[in-house]
Order: structure tokens, then C-alpha cells, then sequence
């Protein structure tokens, strides 16, 4: 059944290359499958692919959302490739060096090339 299977995510990209820069080269992700399409790669035991779009995505939610043991040593090893996490405040988020309290988890956001917004989250 669903609920005993991963699912993967899919975004979508107006520049395959500089998405694989991003996803392959500052993540660390391993691609799995690349054609003028779309690139697959692999994140723990689940999949995140990334289509070709003429549009990209339109809005600025959550696309897509990681659940590491340790928040701050995730962020500090993603600044060491170039990513730095969104800082936000506002009436529903409010950040304080790229991490915000939301109630269950702690919780950062970084952007890819395409502004898809990716989660960080750390369970309290």
C-alpha cells in the first residue's frame, strides 16, 4: 500500500544545469538518472527529480522538506557550499541565523536556482 512506500518529490526547472549545479554539486546529491528532461537524484532512501518547465514554479511555498538529527550542522555544512538559508520575518515566520521555532521542529529554508523553496527540519 502508499503508506508503506516513499514518495518522491518533483520540481520543476528553467535551467536543468544550474539546478544540477545546485542539487549535485552544493547538496551533494547523487544523480540517479539524467536526460534533457529531467535529472533524478538520490536524497536517503527516497528520490527528488527535477523536470525542464518554460515556467517554473510561481509561488514561494514549500516545496520540499529535508528531516536531518541536527539543523545547525546540516546549515553549517551547506554554508561551506555556498548555500545560506532564507531569513524571514514575518507575522508567521520569524528567523534568527536562517532558523525559526515552529512549535514541533526547528526549521530553515534554502532556495535552488529556480526559487523552489527546500525545508530543513529538525524535530524538537
Amino acid at each position: 500500500m502508499l503508506n508503506q512506500s516513499p514518495v518522491g518529490v518533483v520540481l520543476l526547472s528553467q535551467d536543468l544545469t544550474a539546478s544540477k549545479a545546485f542539487y549535485a554539486g552544493q547538496l551533494g546529491l547523487e544523480v540517479l538518472e539524467e536526460s534533457e528532461e529531467a535529472i533524478a537524484y538520490a536524497s536517503g532512501q527516497t528520490r527528488l527529480t527535477v523536470t525542464a518547465s518554460t515556467t517554473g514554479s510561481k509561488d514561494e511555498q514549500t516545496k520540499a522538506a529535508w528531516r536531518v538529527s541536527d539543523l545547525r550542522a546540516e546549515l553549517d555544512e551547506l554554508a561551506k557550499a555556498g548555500v545560506t538559508p532564507e531569513e524571514y520575518d514575518t507575522d508567521d515566520i520569524t528567523t534568527v541565523d536562517g532558523i525559526a521555532d515552529r512549535g514541533t521542529v526547528w526549521a530553515s529554508w534554502i532556495l535552488d536556482p529556480d526559487g523552489n523553496a527546500l525545508g530543513i527540519e529538525q524535530p524538537k
